[in-house]
């Protein structure tokens, strides 16, 4: 096992001479690691996740993925965005197992696959329901069981709770923070809510205003697994006023 998983090298991006993005963001994630990225509104952190993921080409620098050259590919990165996307047509076992049929998995054998994730994502007896029918919290559980049942070395996801309500949010939070250690994923994910970071992360990079560098790494030596008594603790508190801190020394108090 390599020792870096993903290495996101000095990339650089810009929309044109007026609107530079990205401008040499450099940083590492190992194997196993859950990293959060947060910075000012409008930084380019949605930009920066469309890079590696290789849905934008870099103006410069690279993307390696267990030390090879992943820039401009698709396919070492379960990407999950903001919104669930789930078809309204299609059962919660078909939407699941949709993305190893793009693959090219045969429909029998994707769902299979995705069968197997149901029980310990909370999902079990509502294979044949739609999307319609679950919770919030349940529908995210499924997206993300599409993401990751297609078994991809990087998981990246987009501000995943972030259209859900306050109380279902820090629920499907305590439960990602289990499943995660269950089965060992490498997670980079986008972030505005400063308390999320510290209490899902190994470490936070702190992101400058646009065009964005890394501005600061954190690391969160918080013990695992993670439990809410946490957010009440003084090392809790520490950290995230170090976070803060860090955000608003950037020119803004806005995360975004």
């Amino acid at each position: 096992m390599a020792e870096i998983k993903l290495m996101v090298d000095g990339l650089v991006k810009a929309f044109g001479p007026e609107l530079p993005v990205l401008d040499g963001v450099s940083f590492a994630v190992a194997p196993g690691e859950f990293v959060s990225l947060v910075g000012p509104s409008g930084c380019g952190k949605s930009t920066l996740f469309n890079v590696i993921a290789g849905l934008e080409p870099p103006d410069g620098g690279r993307v390696l993925v267990e030390g090879d050259d992943a820039t401009g590919r698709v396919d070492p990165f379960a990407y999950m965005p903001q919104q669930d996307l789930l078809f309204p047509w299609r059962t919660v076992i078909d939407n699941a197992a949709l993305g190893l049929e793009v693959a090219g998995v045969r429909r029998r054998e994707a769902r299979e696959r995705a069968a197997e994730l149901f029980e310990p994502f909370g999902l079990a007896g509502f294979e044949r329901a739609h999307p319609r029918e679950l919770s919030g919290g349940m529908r995210q559980r499924a997206a993300l069981l599409r993401t990751v049942v297609q078994d991809r070395p990087v998981l990246l996801l987009d501000e995943p709770f972030g259209a859900l309500d306050s109380l279902t949010r820090t629920d499907m939070q305590t439960w990602l923070d289990e499943v995660r250690a269950r089965y060992d994923w490498t997670v980079l994910m986008i972030t505005h809510d400063v308390r999320e970071a510290i209490y899902l992360s190994d470490r936070v990079v702190v992101l400058a205003p646009r065009p964005t560098s890394v501005h600061r790494e954190i690391a969160v030596d918080l013990p695992r697994p993670r439990d809410l008594d946490m957010i009440t603790s003084a090392r809790f508190a520490e950290l995230e006023a170090e976070l803060l801190d860090a955000l608003r020394r950037r020119g803004s108090n806005r995360v975004g």
